[in-house]
């Protein structure tokens, strides 16, 4: 049996495939919105198209859908817009079209918000949006490669993202406009407030531009925002340093909140994305378990955790599993 999993994350579209050894790649989306790359030409070198038994994808922020549902049973690619969404380059929606066209069997994953049915009742009535729909990949990577029911799980690279799951369901999560720092993406400071109404930037250009790279003035024209910032680390920038730990201590700030409004006990944080995971050449992972204080079992996960828990999810769906996390699966 050979299932996929495809990550649509800001930097690029990651696949996994899990068969007798698991494969990993991604494709810039540069690369892609330029039209230079086809993912299915990449997919097809690394396994027979006609022998995968089910894809699971996810696109942008899976507003439009609240469900794992078929690819050919969802409208406008699952999402409701794609105004506000960061930096836009188009690149995922080509891959998604292709998949569309193709014939593998495919579902689509949803995102977390408003209308996802197992949420809090606070977290839906106080947010609009909470995760984009690869952040429920990830989370069930976590709940498969840690047995954990209870735990938070923080997604951490261009933007930072962290889910609450109780009881095994997804019950809240703090999307990158509301809590905590990435790379490139932040919640809007007052002064962010002040330029919007002044008509000096739009509400999208300040999230693009509220992360580290705010702290270290990295103009975010920068396609590699995350490499540069890294060099100027390791060359000694006291700014990029200063950024690094702004965001940790965001970072802190969310999880700490998340756990104090837990109804469980929770077992532990899972640490997951990029720079979740990342010990070198700054070691974000341990400077975050520090941080949290022997309060609670801290474990990480590799940055393939979304595409992997997209393909997992996959082959759950494909083995008749019609709950994900309190995620519904339908029309299969």
């Amino acid at each position: 049996m050979v299932f996929v999993g495809m990550d649509h994350g800001t930097t690029g579209v990651s696949f996994s495939i899990l068969k007798n050894k698991p494969a990993h790649f991604k494709i810039g989306r540069e690369e892609l919105s330029k039209g230079d790359i086809s993912a299915l030409e990449e997919l097809n070198k690394r396994v027979d198209l006609k022998s995968i038994d089910l894809m699971a994808i996810t696109y942008a922020m899976g507003d439009g859908i609240n469900t794992i549902t078929p690819i050919e049973k969802v409208k406008d690619r699952g999402i409701l817009s794609m105004e506000g969404a960061g930096k836009v380059t188009g690149g995922g929606t080509a891959v998604y079209d292709e998949i569309e066209k193709s014939g593998i069997p495919t579902v689509v994953i949803p995102g977390i918000h408003k209308n996802t049915e197992c949420l809090d009742s606070r977290f839906k009535s106080a947010y609009s949006h909470h995760a984009s729909s690869e952040k429920i990949s990830i989370c069930y990577n976590a709940y498969l490669e840690t047995g954990f029911e209870n735990m938070v799980v923080s997604d951490i690279s261009s933007n930072t993202v962290s889910i609450l799951i109780e009881e095994g369901k997804i019950r809240g999560a703090m999307d990158a406009c509301l809590g905590a720092m990435g790379i490139v993406h932040g919640p809007l400071d007052l002064q962010m407030l002040r330029d919007i109404d002044d008509g000096l930037r739009t509400a999208n250009e300040c999230f693009s531009e509220a992360g580290a790279v705010k702290i270290a003035d990295l103009n975010t024209k920068v396609t590699k925002a995350k490499d540069e910032l890294l060099k100027r680390y390791m060359e000694g920038d006291n700014k990029a340093l200063l950024a690094f730990k702004s965001m940790i201590m965001t970072i802190l700030m969310e999880i700490y909140g998340i756990i104090g409004i837990s109804e469980t006990k929770l077992e532990g944080v899972v640490l997951t994305g990029s720079i979740g995971s990342m010990e070198r050449p700054y070691d974000f992972f341990n400077e975050i378990k520090s941080g949290l204080k022997g309060s609670i079992p801290v474990q990480k996960l590799p940055a393939t955790s979304g595409s992997v828990g997209s393909a997992q999810i996959a082959e759950a769906v494909f083995k008749g599993k019609r709950d994900i996390l309190g995620i519904k699966v339908v029309g299969f």
